[in-house]
């Protein structure tokens, strides 16, 4: 009071609104929650308005485990230890779709929830499934490597034509559908698809063929593509008897998880002059490393991203806001009526 008496005289002829300042202090009773992995920017100030929020950088964040009931997580793990150290936590919120690198029997022990984000980067990851087959089948990678020590003619240049072929989609979600839909629309692309699990009225809007078993999408599939996450079921699902039952010049094309195809199968199966070639935008290393992938790499026909389909300012917009949506509303449902 003393210092505002002080500063009366400044305040002479002023509205009487201006003369106190409040400040409100940080409410101490928001909830805290640590984003173990740094997410989009936009998404992190949605989530100060929400929270009090710990980001990597920030001294506390060690602490995580000691105290936290919530964390969201974009590519870290979450193991069965981590979980054991965490005995606050009560939900995880997970950028992206896959979870197989949080321990999902931990938490399901604990009743932990598991948040992801099914649809929110669908586009993305569909429209780099397309962008690899089409640079699979047009050769750019030989292409535009032998170019690099020497002029490449024209008469030297293969290709295949992707117009009304045959796509196999395994694996029937927003991913798969969404990649159906563009092969579809804008390549008037025969659809065959198979899940196990889908019910059997989906794509109901999209002209397709649902296969009985997995074998039938393999084995009639000009471009096959695997839209499924990593489980104990689909590790090494696409191994070297399933290589070989596709057609001599199909085309691969993993944008789900590394693991679901066997790669050593896979170099082994190039390296006999079967398949026209692969689009791998998932490796069991990630990133992957010439060390590892230099004999598959080998291969001209093998094109490789390092798991970039949803690195793009929209998609990880979208995914990062889903995830604290997703995680707040599971927190609200959850709190205590006062």
């Amino acid at each position: 009071m003393l210092i505002l008496k002080r500063l009366e005289p400044l305040f002479k002829g002023t509205p009487r609104l201006l003369r106190v300042v409040k400040v409100k202090p940080v409410s101490s009773d928001k909830r805290t929650v640590y984003f173990i992995d740094t997410l989009h920017p936009d998404a992190v100030e949605h989530a100060k308005t929400l929270w009090n929020v710990v980001v990597p950088g920030d001294n506390e964040l060690s602490n995580w485990r000691e105290h936290a009931t919530a964390i969201l997580v974009r590519g870290s793990y979450v193991t069965a230890d981590d979980i054991a150290r965490a005995p606050n936590l009560l939900a995880i919120g997970k950028h992206g779709v896959g979870i197989d690198k949080i321990d999902q029997a931990a938490c399901a022990k604990r009743g932990i929830k598991i948040l992801n984000t099914p649809g929110a980067n669908a586009r993305d990851v569909a429209e780099l499934v397309v962008a690899l087959s089409m640079t699979v089948a047009r050769t750019i990678r030989s292409i535009t490597t032998r170019q690099m020590t020497a002029p490449v003619p024209k008469e030297t240049c293969t290709g295949l034509t992707l117009h009304k072929k045959t796509i196999g989609i395994i694996g029937m979600g927003n991913i798969g559908r969404t990649v159906a839909e563009i092969f579809y629309g804008g390549f008037d692309a025969k659809l065959i698809a198979f899940d196990a699990y889908m019910s059997d009225n989906a794509w109901s809007h999209l002209p397709h063929r649902r296969a009985q078993t997995l074998q039938e999408v393999i084995e009639e599939a000009d471009v096959l593509t695997l839209h499924i996450p990593l489980t104990a079921e689909t590790r090494n699902l696409i191994s070297y008897e399933q290589l070989r039952q596709m057609k001599p010049d199909a085309i691969l094309i993993n944008a789900a998880r590394g693991g679901i195809v066997n790669e050593e199968d896979l170099t082994r199966v190039l390296s006999e002059g079967h398949l026209w070639g692969a689009g791998l935008d998932c490796h069991e290393q990630e990133p992957p490393s010439v060390e590892k992938y230099g004999q598959l790499w080998e291969n001209l026909n093998v094109v490789s991203t390092p798991h970039i389909g949803a690195a793009t300012n929209t998609a990880q917009r979208a995914s990062s806001r889903a995830a604290v949506d997703n995680l707040y509303r599971y927190l609200c449902s959850i709190e205590k009526p006062t």
